[in-house]
């Protein structure tokens, strides 16, 4: 019996994936616990569209990632921070000060997109790496300056 998978089947396949598999075991455990749909003309044209919806989005949200992604090259963000004597800084910028920055420039970017090897704790300028896609980042300049 041919089935699709709606979910991933260990030692069988792939969500999207049309299998072909024993009777019994489709009608017994795959279709009732939902890991698998009866593959039919309609559900496989059902399948074949929402790969073709999925495929889309995807593209989509990469070419916005793209586009913040050229916005983000080119600027250079300045935070303000309290600093003693040789500019360092009482605490430290972390990735949720860099987040809030973004935030005032117009930019929503989750904290947790954003990577330090470690907290900012001198005055100067730093170059950050921040994920905004799977296959896209970037790197933003940030200037620390006395507050």
């Amino acid at each position: 019996m041919k089935v699709i998978l709606k979910e991933d089947v260990k030692n069988l396949g792939k969500i999207g994936q049309i299998v072909n598999v024993a009777g019994g075991y489709a009608r017994n455990y795959l279709v009732p616990k939902g890991l698998a749909i009866v593959a039919n003309t309609k559900n496989i044209k059902s399948i074949e569209h929402e790969k073709r919806m999925l495929q889309e989005k995807s593209k989509r949200l990469k070419n916005s990632a793209q586009d913040l992604a050229n916005r983000i090259s080119t600027m250079t963000l300045s935070i303000k921070a309290r600093a003693g004597e040789e500019g360092k800084l009482f605490g430290s910028v972390t990735t949720m000060d860099i987040a809030g920055a973004l935030q005032n420039e117009g930019i929503e970017i989750d904290k947790k997109k954003i990577s330090l090897e470690e907290p900012i704790k001198r005055l100067g300028s730093y170059s950050v790496n921040i994920k905004l896609h799977p296959e896209i980042s970037v790197q933003l300049n940030i200037q620390v300056i006395q507050e």
